[in-house]
């Protein structure tokens, strides 16, 4: 994806975050890329000086990535359940920091261990249960590849910590296009 695509992303996550809190009219996202028309899973993290205020992400999508990408940053601004007694307010609008995570397809992996970190995101899953943690969070965490896995097992999923070495569990790798924008610096041009 080039600059401009990142840009276009940026924007839609900005105009549409800003419209849900401030309670404006939204317009559907459009766009001509090729790129940006693919389906394709995303996240769209919100952050105060560091301090997450909303993740929600996607792993798969029939739509395109353009409306995906303003439906996870509506969410993560809305509906993100670790901030519902704690929600975006439209005065904390200018110190937010938007990321956006574009995902490769999830693949099963039977060696866990074989992850990169801070490359490969994992996804767990083991019956109803399931968790994730973005390429990114290993790094920004310090996390060995051992402490990565259990931490998603224990903190996301609520497997034990160890689930991760199951054979019935499921683990998934996928990488990420990360990149991002502080919301008040952001002068995007159409």
């Amino acid at each position: 994806m080039n600059d401009a695509q990142k840009q276009t992303l940026l924007k839609v996550a900005r105009d549409t975050v800003e419209a849900v809190i401030k309670r404006q009219p939204m317009q559907k996202p459009q766009s001509d890329a090729p790129e940006l028309n693919a389906p394709c899973g995303c996240f769209v993290t919100l952050k105060n000086h560091g301090r997450l205020r909303g993740c929600i992400g996607q792993f798969i999508s029939e739509s395109p990535l353009i409306e995906l990408i303003a439906d996870m940053a509506k969410a993560s601004a809305t509906s993100d359940p670790r901030f519902f007694a704690d929600s975006i307010t439209a005065d904390e609008l200018e110190q937010l920091d938007i990321e956006i995570s574009v995902l490769s397809p999830l693949q099963r992996t039977d060696k866990p261990l074989d992850l990169r970190l801070g490359i490969d995101g994992i996804y767990i899953k083991k019956g109803r249960a399931s968790g994730c943690f973005l390429p990114q969070v290993a790094t920004e965490a310090g996390w060995s590849k051992e402490q990565f896995l259990s931490y998603c097992c224990a903190h996301k999923a609520g497997l034990p910590a160890d689930a991760w070495r199951e054979a019935e569990t499921e683990v998934y790798l996928f990488t990420a296009e990360v990149f991002g924008a502080e919301f008040k610096n952001t002068d995007f041009t159409d």
